[in-house]
């Protein structure tokens, strides 16, 4: 019997300069905590643009052509999501990419998901509690540098 569901397909972004990364304060329906630049594709969007527009969004910088570092995928149970009434799985799919930085400063989302950015340094990320997605992306990209 196949169960309903439905998909969420996201583009996130791990920026590092020296010993800190870029991330986003996720301030959603009672949520919050520090994640990547990123979010949801929108309708004839493709990931790298995806990308690119959500850090814009978030940070204020643009960036520039992303590396694919990898795709993590998350099942989020009907009773933990934020929507509706009736909600149902969610197959949350996340693109994840290496990008450098090429022109803005740093700024925070207006009307958005997120609150604020900031460079923090990664002796400090745990501190945080950020996402898991954080620690994804950094795998990811240290494994891509073997």
């Amino acid at each position: 019997m196949a169960e309903d569901f439905d998909v969420r397909i996201g583009a996130y972004a791990v920026i590092l300069r020296g010993e800190s990364i870029l991330l986003s304060h996720w301030n959603d329906h009672g949520y919050s905590s520090w994640t990547l630049p990123g979010g949801g594709l929108e309708a004839r969007e493709d990931a790298p643009a995806a990308v690119v527009r959500e850090v814009r969004e978030e940070t204020g910088y643009t960036i520039g052509t992303p590396e694919l570092l990898g795709v993590d995928s998350l099942f989020i149970e009907p009773e933990h999501r934020f929507t509706g009434e009736n909600p149902r799985l969610l197959h949350a799919l996340r693109i994840i990419y290496r990008a450098q930085i090429l022109s803005g400063e740093l700024t925070h989302e207006l009307d958005g998901s997120t609150d604020e950015a900031a460079w923090v340094p990664l002796q400090k990320v745990p501190e945080l509690g950020p996402t898991p997605l954080v620690q994804v992306g950094l795998r990811l990209a240290i494994q891509s540098r073997t």
